[in-house]
């Protein structure tokens, strides 16, 4: 892997954030139930850390060389509370095994000053794939 791979799967990275901002704005506004109704409290302060990863996917991007992506990929609606938050799930244990892989791979290229900024996301991503869990019983 070269260093132009790894601004590639960032941007990749970057993309899947924009998509978590996004449906998880959505399905904020569209889930119902008394039974989420704590959930979707927590599900605010995701928006804003999903925004920050995003921020910092972008400094990072900058910092390597790239121009940060634009690009949001397609996001799943919000039909019912189960299948909304099912899909805030996967994308979120998706997003948890690329950080694994992306921090493995800025060590690889000697880029420890990059690994270390993908390192609080991947903490908070590993909350957020928790909370889910938890709240859909999994």
């Amino acid at each position: 892997m070269d260093k132009q791979k790894l601004i590639d799967l960032m941007n990749e990275d970057l993309e899947t954030e924009y998509r978590s901002i996004v449906q998880y704005v959505t399905h904020l506004a569209t889930v119902k139930g008394a039974e989420y109704m704590a959930l979707l409290e927590e599900l605010k302060s995701h928006v804003s850390q999903e925004l920050e990863h995003a921020l910092t996917l972008a400094e990072q991007i900058d910092f390597l060389g790239g121009t940060p992506s634009t690009t949001v990929p397609h996001v799943s609606g919000g039909a019912d509370a189960k299948r909304a938050l099912t899909a805030d799930l996967e994308l979120e244990r998706n997003q948890l095994e690329r950080y694994r892989e992306r921090i493995d791979q800025a060590r690889d290229l000697k880029l420890d000053d990059v690994a270390e900024a993908i390192r609080p996301i991947l903490q908070q991503t590993q909350d957020h794939v928790m909370e889910l869990e938890t709240a859909l019983g999994s």
